[in-house]
């Protein structure tokens, strides 16, 4: 798990980074809020598009080569951000970037499912997903120091900030071709027996999934309304994601007169919190109907934190933004056991990618539509509204959820817990 929360903390920090060096990109190249916005939402599309055939592959080449080779391609290109001339090259790194991390996120969450029982699953994701607080915690507070190197070496501090920021995961990915299993009986931590019956044990549950689910092959995917309904979900929770990411630096610029290193120190308080809600919350979710309640109310704390955020001033409004922050990361972990609990084998590795690459349509329209209110309104703050009025859909179709087999009382979770122990 550090492991895996490292990379994806390396990966997080790479795909947002843009978001603190906006104000100088707008300055040194003449990127408009607008087309800001839009490279930023392109590489969610390039993602989106080829995160199923990644994670088939990943499915049958396995997880350590198949990472190893994402963290390599990653790296190299979002080093080579520090190229960046106009609009044009801006948007074209972008999607090969989309390109080249394809299939991280959705193959982690993948892997996860061959490594923990149901019960366990949401606090793993949850612990996972630690990753993504991190690299904001740590991303903005670094980038606003970074922007400082302006004129070392005859560079900008935001070339400084892609290089230093991008070649580490090559780096790293040496250590996961390393150290990474494919699976429980290839560890070398546990002994064969104690590997054998993790296995044993996560394929039974999966078994009983999926067939209660009665999805058991990639095009029933998209016919399975619970799956429709994660998908929907996710969309309208990471449009608010990638909204607060990437433009949550330049809406706290206007709370006074700040230094980019200032910026940065705030910016990373909501996402403090966000790792507080990924830790403590997805434990509770060991059974579908608390699951469903937990992802009702967190979406309702999304709306409820970007409307503070929109209608609030600096002090009321950071609030606001940290509510909605803690709320992201204590429901993401949890809505993705929805799948997990139907669907088993390549059928789950591509409804895992499936459900990922609808939702981050979100990634290009969230960013998208604040770029495109911030000019057409003059206001940094116009587009939250977009959000809470998509958050709120999310959280109507949140209260539809429910697992692949009928729920079970707690009693009879203890009762396979005890048995699996």
């Amino acid at each position: 798990m550090p492991l895996l929360i490292i990379s994806y903390i390396m990966s997080f920090l790479d795909r947002t980074n843009i978001g603190i060096a906006k104000g100088r990109l707008e300055i040194d190249l003449g990127i408009s809020a607008t087309a800001y916005g839009i490279g930023a939402g392109l590489f969610f599309l390039t993602y989106a598009l080829s995160e199923i055939p990644s994670n088939l592959i990943m499915h049958r080449v396995g997880a350590r080569f198949w990472i190893t080779r994402i963290m390599v391609s990653w790296g190299l290109i979002s080093a080579a951000m520090m190229f960046v001339t106009n609009e044009w090259s801006f948007y074209i790194m972008r999607m090969l970037l989309g390109v080249a991390e394809a299939g991280l996120f959705p193959g982690i969450m993948y892997f996860l499912t061959q490594w923990f029982v149901r019960k366990e699953r949401a606090k793993a994701n949850g612990l996972f997903l630690l990753g993504v607080s991190f690299a904001n915690i740590i991303g903005a507070p670094l980038g606003g120091a970074l922007l400082n190197m302006e004129g070392i070496g005859g560079l900008h501090g935001w070339q400084w900030m892609f290089l230093i920021e991008g070649l580490p995961a090559c780096f790293l990915a040496i250590i996961v071709w390393k150290m990474l299993p494919d699976r429980p009986t290839k560890a070398k931590f546990l002994s064969y027996e104690e590997a054998a019956d993790l296995e044993a044990r996560i394929a039974a549950e999966d078994a009983e999934g999926s067939a209660a689910s009665g999805t058991h092959k990639l095009s029933g995917v998209w016919k399975d309304k619970q799956i429709l309904l994660v998908v929907g979900i996710y969309l309208s929770e990471q449009i608010a994601v990638y909204a607060l990411s990437f433009f949550l630096p330049s809406i706290i610029g206007t709370y006074g007169d700040l230094s980019s290193f200032e910026i940065g120190l705030l910016t990373a308080i909501p996402w403090i919190f966000a790792a507080l809600g990924s830790y403590f919350v997805p434990r509770f979710a060991n059974t579908g109907s608390k699951a469903q309640k937990l992802v009702s109310t967190t979406m309702i704390g999304i709306c409820v934190g970007f409307t503070l955020g929109a209608i609030s001033g600096p002090v009321v409004g950071l609030i606001g933004f940290c509510l909605g922050a803690f709320c992201f990361f204590a429901m993401q972990p949890i809505l993705f056991t929805f799948p997990a609990s139907r669907l088993s084998g390549s059928t789950l590795a591509g409804g895992i990618a499936f459900v990922n690459t609808i939702g981050l349509f979100g990634g290009f329209l969230g960013p998208y539509v604040m770029g495109y209110m911030q000019d057409a309104t003059g206001s940094k703050l116009a587009g939250l509204w977009f959000v809470v009025a998509v958050s709120a859909v999310g959280a109507f179709l949140s209260f539809f959820l429910k697992y692949g087999e009928l729920d079970k009382e707690a009693s009879d979770s203890d009762a396979v817990a005890v048995s699996a122990r």
